[in-house]
């Protein structure tokens, strides 16, 4: 299984809250991460914990960090998020409702599914939304 693949749905925002959080200078404080996760500082804790114990985000003094590999890993998980929409909305969905589809299979699908999808679309540059598509890390020039 892929590392994508064994996060939840909340894991994967509390790594967007970090990532939105955070600053060259510091890691950002718990209490603003469940601020903007709209829970707990313990619940939001209960989010950041494993993700420090899989490598994904780092803490110093009660602020939380991504790591590289987590950096990596959220990269990723917008390449999963905006295939998907795209495939979605060359099925017909309008823009309003392609994200909603998207999250119903973006952490399921495994990084060669999405290559094939992607490939099959033609490599799409852009998701309905107009958000640009990270190209995949194993091809170094783009799609």
């Amino acid at each position: 299984m892929e590392p994508l693949q064994k996060l939840t749905r909340r894991q994967v925002e509390t790594l967007q809250s970090i990532r939105l959080l955070e600053t060259p200078e510091r890691g950002a404080p718990l209490k603003r991460i469940a601020a903007s996760m709209h829970v707990s500082a313990p619940s939001a804790l209960g989010h950041v914990t494993p993700l420090e114990g899989l490598g994904l985000v780092e803490r110093y003094r009660g602020k939380s960090r991504l790591t590289a590999r987590g950096r990596g890993t959220l990269l990723e998980y917008q390449r999963h998020h905006r295939v998907a929409e795209s495939m979605f909305g060359r099925l017909g969905l309008p823009p309003s409702e392609t994200c909603a589809a998207a999250r119903e299979i973006d952490l399921a699908i495994s990084h060669r599914t999405v290559e094939d999808v992607c490939r099959a679309q033609a490599h799409p540059t852009t998701c309905p939304h107009g958000e640009p598509i990270p190209a995949c890390s194993s091809d170094q020039g783009g799609h």
